[in-house]
């Protein structure tokens, strides 16, 4: 999904699932769909006996009968002006174009679902899948099957392919709404994804690598799986149900025939297809994010203004914490945000929220999200070694901004580490404000300590074990004193700060 999976010390990608047809997408949609049997309007009602209706003879054809034809395959078309990158089929999903590339066309304009006017621009077709879920025929997909698009498309069991209206796009959850016309359809019930179980049976349907409606089998692998650095929000389902590229935005169906999830990406060691672990976005999330985007027509968020990290078993010993502290560390707190209005602190680790234990960070920030702005909230912290209580009332969060990749040369020092005082020509050149105080990283050895610990050229070395520096000679210092025990830094990087700790 997006690009920054794809890190430098990234031993697994994450890869999106959409894909390109390889013919005609138009003609050979609407031969799929004239394939199928006509679904009737209304629910997809799957009687009480739908679990039992599962067995050796029958497998699972109940179930996938009712459900197929609610689950659609998506076309879109969208324009850009390159850098051209290579020119292979079937991958045009953000992630897939780093491995393999999209396939590209040479576009002009006159006609429906032309490029804008300008200059000579490129055609990207895509495919994935989406569900749909209200007899009005409202369908959900990811974000990254539609996002940008010109032009969608969507293809039905049964009926002519048709236009689809994007409603709204949520790119921080890869959830896409999409509105059909044309009277009733048949759609697929909403299912308690929160009453999953680890073992449960699942199905996922979709359109892989665009030859049509597939169906496979496997079992929930996992639940609440998340920091895998796919979206913003995740709460993902895993499944070993094959999954491949093509499968963006298919359904993931109980054995109640009940939407559970939306499968979006796979893992794979660079391989093209799936591997058996596949995770899909579970519906009560993809539920909500569909519900704000058809009332306010984006999802509005509360937001607390803090930078949040996970707190390992050595960073808590570095703080000073029992090992087994479990909630999220802040690492940064934005000025004039609620956190800061609240008495939030750097280095103060949110163990509950509203009464509730955090297990992680992941946690902390799911549940604000969810939160409406102008909510208040109680928050519980540990601070140098004592428990407080703070009051929050939440703002909204912004859009996101974009960020720059940080380039890193090879250089040594103290930790692998080559540092500089900060002048006024590297402030400019690295986008540094006046009032950041700290030594500024312009190398790192390959392989050293600082590098493993994800520091980069860029970064400005703020504290060394909670104590500030202003210098290198003082960074040198404190770094020198801590011996060989584990160093705690805080590093400022692209207007945020985090705790980084770099054993040696």
């Amino acid at each position: 999904m997006h690009a920054r999976w794809a890190l430098p010390l990234a031993v697994i990608a994450a890869l999106p699932l959409g894909c390109l047809d390889r013919g005609e997408p138009r003609s050979r949609a609407e031969q799929i769909a004239e394939a199928a049997p006509p679904p009737a309007p209304g629910p997809l009602d799957v009687p009480p006996s739908a679990r039992e209706a599962v067995s050796l003879q029958t497998g699972f054809a109940p179930i996938v009968s009712r459900v197929s034809a609610a689950v659609v395959n998506v076309s879109s078309v969208r324009f850009v002006r390159p850098p051209t990158p290579e020119r292979i089929p079937f991958f045009s999903d953000p992630l897939f174009r780093e491995f393999f590339g999209p396939r590209q066309e040479d576009g002009r304009g006159g006609g429906d679902g032309q490029p804008p006017p300008g200059p000579r621009v490129q055609r990207e077709q895509s495919v994935g899948s989406g569900v749909i879920v209200s007899r009005e025929g409202h369908v959900i997909t990811n974000a990254h099957v539609v996002q940008d698009a010109s032009q969608v498309r969507v293809a039905l069991p049964g009926r002519p392919e048709m236009k689809a209206q994007v409603v709204g796009v949520d790119a921080r959850t890869d959830v896409a709404v999409l509105k059909l016309e044309g009277g009733e359809f048949a759609f697929t019930p909403f299912g308690d994804s929160d009453a999953v179980r680890v073992g449960d049976f699942a199905l996922a349907i979709g359109n892989p690598f665009g030859i049509g409606q597939t169906v496979t089998q496997g079992i929930i692998s996992a639940v609440g799986r998340g920091n895998m650095g796919i979206v913003d929000y995740e709460d993902f389902l895993q499944t070993d149900a094959a999954i491949n590229p093509g499968n963006s935005g298919g359904a993931l169906i109980n054995m109640a025939g009940e939407l559970i999830g939306i499968n979006t990406a796979i893992l794979a060691r660079g391989a093209q297809g799936n591997q058996g672990i596949g995770f899909a976005v579970p519906s009560k999330l993809a539920r909500a994010v569909m519900e704000q985007i058809l009332e306010h027509g984006r999802v509005i968020r509360g937001a607390l203004g803090v930078a949040i990290q996970d707190v390992t078993p050595a960073l808590a010993e570095a703080l000073g914490l029992p090992p087994d502290t479990r909630g999220a560390v802040v690492s940064d707190v934005s000025a004039g945000s609620a956190a800061e209005k609240a008495g939030l602190r750097r280095g103060d680790v949110v163990v509950a929220l509203r009464g509730e234990h955090l297990t992680d960070g992941r946690d902390l920030r799911m549940r604000i999200a969810e939160a409406k702005p102008g909510t208040q909230v109680e928050l519980r912290a540990l601070r140098d070694g004592r428990s407080v209580e703070l009051t929050a009332t939440l703002d909204e969060l912004p859009e996101p901004k974009p960020e720059e990749p940080v380039q890193a040369p090879a250089s040594t020092g103290a930790l692998g580490v080559e540092v500089a005082a900060l002048s006024d020509e590297l402030r400019r050149r690295f986008g540094i404000p006046d009032d950041v105080k700290g030594a500024l990283v312009v190398g790192l050895g390959p392989g050293s300590p600082a590098a493993r610990a994800g520091l980069g050229p860029g970064d400005v070395l703020l504290e060394v074990n909670r104590k500030p520096v202003a210098s290198p000679e003082q960074l040198k210092q404190e770094v020198d004193a801590t011996g060989d025990r584990p160093v705690l830094l805080l590093a400022w990087r692209d207007g945020r700060t985090r705790f980084v700790l770099v054993e040696r």
